[in-house]
């Protein structure tokens, strides 16, 4: 007797091979594991192949567009979005398997809990922090937007309270390596989408974010980690700025 949860759980890949068996093997209650690579060159789809026979290459171009074609891959009506690096919790997924039941709501919104390293980030904004990641495939769709896509959905939203285990910085290394890729991406959607940004903005955007997550959303209750994420989130907006300046001047 089959006692899997009717649900769908699509992982996205790129190089992954430090972290997506312990992604994996948080799943084994789940119908359905997908995997889209993105062309890695490490061991990824080796180790993910112990797991499930539903591997496919994909390059990753823009992301909502990415996300909305690996969705589509599903044979559930409903669908759980992982990254490699983060883990179902035992509670979590007997949440999940209570929601898809109910069906009350057509997608629910799950906490993440966030670390650097071994620290659990509390404050500053990253927990809960919770994010839209079980839906009803054919009721969501991303926007086809390169960094930080708006979610879509046709009906209501509920709101799961176990976390989704997110591993996403190994270290700060990792951590400052993410902000520089993703300012880049900033900077390119600033230009595509024909926005005008001045210095003025910026600099106030700045100051904004830093006090915003040190002071408001309690970020120095995280120590030094917390004065961190608030810095280079203020700076994020300062170097993003550069990046499109550049890009402008470039022609790029």
């Amino acid at each position: 007797m089959n006692n899997k949860v009717p649900v769908s759980v699509v992982v996205l890949t790129k190089n992954e091979e430090t972290c997506i068996a312990e992604c994996l093997d948080s799943l084994a209650w789940v119908d359905e594991i997908i995997l889209v690579d993105d062309l890695s060159h490490d061991h990824t789809v080796e180790i993910a192949s112990k797991y499930t026979d539903k591997i496919f290459s994909r390059r990753m171009d823009i992301e909502g567009k990415h996300r909305n074609w690996a969705y589509a891959l599903a044979r559930n009506d409903w669908v759980l979005s992982l990254d490699a690096d983060e883990q179902v919790t035992p509670e979590l997924s007997r949440e999940i398997a209570q929601a898809i039941k109910s069906a009350q709501f057509v997608a629910h919104s799950i906490p993440l809990r966030n670390f650097i390293g071994n620290y659990w980030v509390r404050y500053g904004g990253w927990y809960p922090a919770a994010k839209v990641r079980l839906f009803r495939k054919d009721k969501f769709r991303y926007e086809e937007a390169e960094v930080h896509p708006r979610v879509f959905i046709e009906g209501g939203c509920g709101h799961l309270k176990s976390d989704i285990i997110h591993k996403g910085y190994p270290d700060l290394e990792h951590f400052l390596a993410s902000i520089n890729r993703q300012s880049t991406l900033e900077a390119k959607k600033w230009l595509n989408s024909h926005r005008r940004m001045s210095i003025g903005k910026i600099v106030w955007r700045s100051v904004d974010r830093f006090f915003r997550r040190y002071l408001r959303k309690k970020g120095y209750k995280d120590g030094l980690y917390g004065f961190i994420i608030a810095y280079f989130d203020s700076f994020y907006q300062i170097l993003s700025y550069a990046k499109y300046r550049e890009m402008l001047r470039s022609g790029k």
